[in-house]
């Protein structure tokens, strides 16, 4: 019974989400511009979500993208009010969550302190960080580049409805792309084997002669760069950059994935089953916010989806992600 609960219970609450914003809301939520909306707006949580994956395989967690993302943004916006090209401005930012995530997992993999403290620790000081950068301000206006911002609302016509374009927005083919990558890393390389295989039992796994310290490294590496390419889009699609911008997408990245694991047959987490849940949350915000909900009832809805997603994902007993949490990072 309870392998049944966990294993359809997930499936069954996001269908009633959806359910339930259909009916009430039958003139809106379903049509094509509303969903090309959602997908935009979902766009930079399912990059970070996404690349959180790869570290989630592992049994480890990465509390530190949010931080990443807003200091990755500021990072682009000074650069570009020093008169920095858009490729380079973009090319150091992405570097930054580089660095950053391969610093994540320096302290996690080699110096052997738990992923929660560590990142916990990492998320203060990327924050501190991102108010250096940026002076404690918001950068906008004539400092961003036109052809940055237009990015973001631009993207390919995929048809028309009441005579007016429906496009098919560019962080949303960002965000696609992102997705298929982590897909073919995880599913379909030796590579992403490997991570899973350490979620699985770290020790057999050095055991057995894989390299654990250099694959926890590169996998935290992932989430680093995914982390500022989020950044980087927010920064994108509002024309400006502060350094608080990124702080929501822990959080809801975190959600997402235990979602996608209630998903998956052995509770693992799968980057497709993310991807599903981070659309459950984006279609939770979005018939919320057209039903008028207040956004500190919409808080308290996503800290109760953690704790049913988590608590789906412990009930099959066979997930590794959930148990991560406050393992020891050796």
């Amino acid at each position: 019974m309870m392998r049944l609960v966990r294993r359809f219970g997930g499936l069954a609450g996001m269908l009633a989400v959806v359910v339930f914003f259909a009916v009430n809301l039958p003139d809106t939520f379903l049509t094509a511009r509303n969903l090309l909306n959602v997908s935009q707006q979902i766009s930079m949580l399912t990059v970070v979500a996404a690349t959180m994956t790869v570290v989630m395989v592992m049994g480890d967690f990465d509390l530190s993208v949010g931080t990443m993302a807003s200091l990755s943004g500021v990072v682009a916006a000074v650069l570009f009010t020093q008169g920095w090209s858009i490729p380079a401005a973009l090319a150091v930012s992405l570097a930054v969550g580089l660095a950053g995530g391969l610093f994540n997992g320096l302290v996690v993999s080699v110096i052997g302190i738990l992923p929660f403290v560590a990142t916990l620790a990492t998320l203060t000081i990327f924050s501190g960080l991102a108010f250096m950068v940026s002076d404690g301000r918001t950068i906008f206006g004539r400092d961003i580049p036109a052809a940055f911002g237009d990015f973001a609302r631009g993207g390919p016509v995929i048809g028309t409805v009441d005579d007016r374009a429906l496009v098919l927005p560019n962080l949303t083919l960002v965000a696609a792309v992102v997705v298929l990558l982590v897909w073919v890393v995880l599913e379909q390389t030796s590579y992403g084997r490997r991570l899973y295989a350490i979620g699985g039992n770290r020790e057999a796994a050095r055991l057995a002669g894989l390299p654990v310290v250099g694959l926890r490294l590169s996998a935290f590496a992932f989430t680093g760069i995914g982390a500022a390419l989020a950044g980087l889009m927010y920064a994108s699609r509002v024309a400006s950059a502060n350094p608080t911008q990124g702080d929501g997408l822990m959080l809801t990245a975190i959600a997402a994935v235990f979602l996608g694991m209630t998903l998956t047959r052995d509770g693992q987490p799968k980057v497709l089953a993310t991807l599903a849940g981070v659309a459950v949350l984006g279609i939770l915000d979005n018939g919320l916010t057209q039903m008028r909900v207040d956004s500190y009832v919409r808080e308290v809805l996503i800290g109760a989806i953690i704790l049913f997603a988590v608590g789906l994902s412990a009930l099959g007993r066979k997930g590794v992600a959930w148990r991560g949490l406050f393992r020891r990072g050796g």
